[in-house]
């Protein structure tokens, strides 16, 4: 018996699955910060980009690492809840099914900012049912 081959990923997936792990590299090899997929792991996230927010760093040197960080919050509520990644305009959403828009990306911005929570953001995007 032969196991099912994965379905392919939809290319709206590519650049964020991409961003996502160029972050966690990018943290296991300069910061030392192991990053796992996990709801849990949104903690440290949101520590990190509240550090780079009170070291001051202009956006513009932060806005990858930004990027990347929401990407990778995203791919957390992907794995965890089924949902898709989507795009338009430039822009990348993930879709819970349940049919709800996510913009996790944005929500790194506004952790940066200093009004916002990847963590957050997850466990709303995963709590279908429990409102």
């Amino acid at each position: 018996m032969t196991t099912p081959e994965p379905a392919p990923r939809p290319s709206a997936a590519t650049k964020p699955v991409r961003w996502a792990a160029d972050a966690v590299s990018a943290l296991r090899e300069g910061a030392r910060v192991r990053l796992d997929y996990s709801a849990q792991s949104l903690w440290r996230v949101d520590r990190l980009i509240e550090e780079i927010r009170r070291e001051g760093a202009p956006y513009a040197a932060v806005e990858t690492v930004l990027r990347g960080l929401g990407a990778y919050a995203g791919e957390v509520v992907v794995r965890q809840t089924g949902a898709e990644w989507w795009t338009s305009g430039g822009e990348h959403w993930v879709r819970t099914p349940d049919g709800r828009l996510w913009d996790p990306v944005d929500e790194a911005r506004r952790c940066y900012a200093g009004d916002g929570s990847l963590r957050l953001l997850c466990r709303d995007a995963t709590s279908v049912g429990r409102h």
